[in-house]
C-alpha cells in the first residue's frame, strides 16, 4: 500500500467519522433509539490490500472516537475490529467467480450494486448485533434489541447503498 492510498484512505475514515460525530449522532428515527452508523462505510471500503494489522488498528481508532463522541464506553470499538476481522472470511464467502482485483475496494462501483448489497448487509447486521447487545448488556429485552437492529441495519445500509451512487466512485 503506498503513502497516496494510505492518505486517501485517512481522509475518507476523517470524513465518516466527522459525518457520524457531527451529523448522524443527532438523527434519532423513532423512540427505539434508531441512529444511522455510517462510519461503517468506511471500514467496509478498506482497499483489499491494506495489511491486517492496519484493518484492525484503524476499526479500533474509528470504533473509539465514535465511542468517545458518544460516551458508549467501547462498544462501536468492539463491533468495528469484530467486522474487520470477520472481513476477509465474508469476502471469501461472497467471493466473485474470478476472485478480486489487486488495486480495488469492495465497492459497488468494482463490484455490482448486488455484491455491494449482500456485502454490506452481512457486514451491518453483524456491527449492529454486536453494538446493540453490548451497550445492552444483557439479553432480558432480547426482541426489542433484535427490532433495534433490524431498523438500525434497514436505516444504516439504506445510506451506505445510497452514498455508493452519490458519493462514492471508482
Amino acid at each position: 500500500m503506498n503513502l497516496e492510498l494510505v492518505v486517501k484512505f485517512l481522509l475518507k475514515i476523517s470524513i465518516f467519522v466527522l459525518l457520524q460525530i457531527f451529523i448522524f449522532n443527532n438523527i434519532h428515527v423513532s423512540s427505539l433509539g434508531i441512529m444511522p452508523m455510517i462510519y461503517v462505510l468506511s471500514l467496509l471500503i478498506m482497499p483489499f490490500e491494506t495489511p491486517g494489522w492496519m484493518m484492525i488498528t484503524a476499526a479500533f481508532a474509528i470504533g473509539l472516537s465514535i465511542d468517545v463522541s458518544q460516551d458508549t464506553g467501547g462498544s462501536h470499538a468492539a463491533a468495528s475490529v469484530l467486522i474487520t476481522f470477520l472481513r476477509p472470511t465474508i469476502l471469501k464467502i461472497i467471493s466473485p467467480r474470478d476472485g478480486y482485483e489487486p488495486g480495488t475496494s469492495p465497492t459497488a462501483a468494482y463490484f455490482g450494486s448486488n455484491w455491494f448489497l449482500k456485502y454490506s448487509v452481512i457486514m451491518v447486521v453483524i456491527h449492529h448485533l454486536t453494538f446493540v447487545f453490548l451497550e445492552a448488556f444483557s439479553f432480558d429485552n432480547f426482541f426489542y434489541n433484535i427490532l433495534k437492529v433490524i431498523l438500525m441495519s434497514i436505516f444504516t445500509i439504506l445510506i451506505i447503498f445510497l452514498s455508493q451512487f452519490l458519493i462514492l466512485k471508482k
